[in-house]
């Protein structure tokens, strides 16, 4: 009985029989001969059914785009003029003895054969398990897998571990507006979905793993836009004992040795790359994310560089009050320290954001890890007890032998779109949210029912005011 081949592999079996399985990409009539091109998940080879195939021949003048079939036959080389250069297994054909249809279907909504490009966005998301079918993101999935991959044996083998936190934690004031989800067990509180798994791995920095990583999910509920998600995906990363250089380097050598295994078309514009200032890059670019390619209409080239230096704070435009110019367990700068006191606007912090072409891709810092510095930024920006009391679990930990510790978190999502020459993250994420965070294939966000209100103690109340 024969054993199922991929379409990859049946280049290495000419003038055998193989057995294939997946969808009817093409179907196409020529007279007599009836040739499908059949699609499976390492590719698309052509098969030839003549007359003569009797049966199959049959099964074939009925099958349609899309249909799940098997097909068994003789592998074949094609005539020289018939060859395709332009497929990998365009120089052989299956001469197709036997087919079966394993499932049919009806004709898609949206055409998956070519870009997508011309298709509405609700179109494609409604429909996203057939969009996903089409070849650009088939690759754009498997890419983004092997840059996971990659990093995972990176920092593997340089004694990270990777350690899960928590998706249902706490909400505390950090920035962003939290996604909240009600407890049944506990009446009248809610836990909150991870903006970042920030405070946990510090607390694994004080639990002496010393380096840690994580390719983490993460959850805010703000606007969305073309780089932006209500959830998304971080590479995820702590170290203790580590200088901020240290850091930067890391991340370097890792991006620099990825891309020259993955995507060894890009070209790098400049290694080692450049840390600018944060005063003076905004003098000089007016912007802290600036684009350093040489020809910025190449999307093969990429411009990495660090942005160093940032200010501790920012004043509120609202109220004037100062506000953390990162977050707010980034560590002042050594030198710093004394203006915390006299002039906290003059305060430099050990942030590191990440810029590629224009975008920023990842942020990260030295973190502060001694509690009554903690305390004192809590106190220059404005945090009652009540606000400084989301974070005792924290300052107490502090309390108990903290490593000075650092890190970063790269966004994988924007480096994959960038990678790949896509405009937006949604054509690098599996199933994305639309621009106004609905999915509209599952229908989310949804009702629930009055059982399910009643069982959480919740009550739905209409808001009158206008937004």
């Amino acid at each position: 009985m024969l054993q199922r081949t991929l379409i990859k592999d049946a280049i290495n079996k000419i003038n055998e029989n193989i057995l294939l399985k997946g969808w009817v990409d093409v179907r196409r009539d020529h007279g007599k001969l009836i040739f499908l091109d059949l699609r499976d998940r390492s590719g698309v080879i052509q098969m030839v059914i003549t007359p003569e195939a009797n049966q199959a021949y049959k099964i074939a003048e009925t099958v349609r785009p899309e249909w799940v079939i098997e097909a068994a036959g003789l592998v074949s080389e094609r005539p020289e003029k018939m060859k395709n250069p332009d497929l990998k297994t365009g120089g052989i054909e299956i001469k197709a003895a036997e087919l079966k249809i394993l499932s049919s279907a009806e004709t898609t909504p949206i055409d998956v054969s070519g870009k997508g490009d011309e298709i509405s966005e609700e179109a494609r998301l409604k429909y996203r398990y057939l969009d996903l079918r089409r070849p650009r993101l088939q690759k754009n999935l498997r890419n983004r897998h092997k840059v996971a991959k990659f990093i995972r044996d990176f920092l593997t083998e340089r004694d990270f571990l990777e350690i899960e936190t928590p998706i249902l934690t706490k909400s505390t004031p950090e920035g962003a507006r939290d996604y909240v989800a009600p407890s049944r067990l506990h009446p009248g509180k809610f836990y909150a979905l991870p903006q970042s798994p920030q405070q946990y791995k510090q607390l694994l920095m004080v639990s002496g793993f010393e380096r840690y990583f994580q390719i983490a999910r993460c959850f805010r509920d703000e606007d969305t836009r073309g780089d932006r998600q209500p959830e998304f995906t971080q590479v995820d990363i702590e170290m203790s004992f580590m200088s901020q250089e240290d850091i930067l380097n890391l991340i370097e050598e890792m991006f620099c040795k990825m891309i020259a295994e993955l995507y060894s078309d890009k070209k790098i514009t400049r290694t080692p790359w450049p840390r600018l200032d944060y005063e003076e890059t905004m003098e000089k670019y007016g912007s802290d994310r600036p684009d350093l390619r040489k020809n910025k209409n190449d999307s093969d080239e990429l411009a990495f560089v660090w942005i160093i230096n940032f200010p501790l704070f920012e004043k509120e435009k609202k109220d004037g009050r100062w506000a953390p110019g990162h977050h707010m367990f980034t560590a002042p700068k050594n030198e710093d320290l004394p203006k915390l006191k006299t002039a906290p606007g003059q305060v430099r912090s050990y942030q590191h954001d990440l810029v590629l072409n224009g975008c920023e891709i990842g942020g990260g810092s030295i973190r502060i890890h001694d509690s009554e510095v903690q305390k004192k930024i809590f106190d220059l920006i404005g945090f009652s007890k009540k606000d400084a009391a989301y974070f005792e679990h924290i300052l107490t930990a502090f309390k108990y032998g903290a490593p000075p510790h650092g890190g970063i978190a790269p966004g994988l999502d924007r480096l994959l779109m960038i990678l790949e020459n896509e405009p937006n993250i949604r054509e690098v994420i599996a199933f994305p949210k639309t621009g106004d965070g609905r999915d509209l294939m599952m229908d989310a966000p949804s009702e629930i029912s009055k059982e399910q209100l009643v069982e959480l103690h919740l009550k739905f109340v209409k808001n009158k005011k206008k937004r």
